[in-house]
């Protein structure tokens, strides 16, 4: 296990990726910019970011060894040179979420709405790393930057539209939707 990486998506008018829809989902949205720069590590964004957000990798906190063990098998790294479209899905969860005890967060996660099952089966075409934003004090518990070739970007929409129609999500109370291009 990698030790936890601090990643700060900072958007502006420069980065190595371009925002082509930024869009809310449920809540309030996020100011426009033209670009997205990933920082990785104990980086300050640049001063004329319109925003950035921060989110720390972590160790898996709802997987079963099984699971983690697929996913090893099958997932592959960021930065594929194919991989020329991204998506950065920033997501607060509810109050009654993190009021819930952990096994129980991992039933709806898992054995109701299948959110790893789902994942997996968009694997390796689409990868992915997850960012805890919550314990930073940030205003997302989770960044999840996702990578992928433009032929993927169909199952991509798929993917993320049954992920959206899960009882998971009934517990979402603010989401943002960027996608980008490089």
């Amino acid at each position: 296990m990698p030790p936890p990486l601090l990643v700060t998506f900072a958007a502006g008018a420069a980065g190595s990726w371009q925002i082509d829809r930024l869009a809310p989902v449920v809540g309030e949205g996020l100011a426009p910019a033209a670009r997205l720069s990933v920082l990785e590590g104990p980086q300050p964004p640049p001063a004329e970011a319109a925003w950035a957000l921060r989110g720390s990798t972590s160790n898996p906190r709802y997987t079963t060894r099984a699971e983690l063990d697929r996913l090893g098998a099958v997932q592959q790294g960021l930065g594929r040179p194919q991989a020329r479209c991204a998506a950065l899905i920033p997501i607060r969860k509810t109050e009654a979420w993190w009021a819930l005890a952990q096994d129980e967060r991992r039933a709806i996660l898992e054995e109701t709405s299948r959110h790893i099952a789902i994942g997996l089966e968009y694997l390796p075409a689409v990868a992915r790393r997850l960012h805890h934003g919550r314990e930073l004090g940030e205003p997302f518990d989770f960044l999840t930057w996702f990578e992928y070739a433009p032929a993927d970007a169909a199952a991509f929409e798929e993917l993320v539209a049954r992920l959206r129609a899960t009882p998971e999500w009934g517990f979402v109370d603010r989401e943002v939707d960027l996608r980008l291009s490089r």
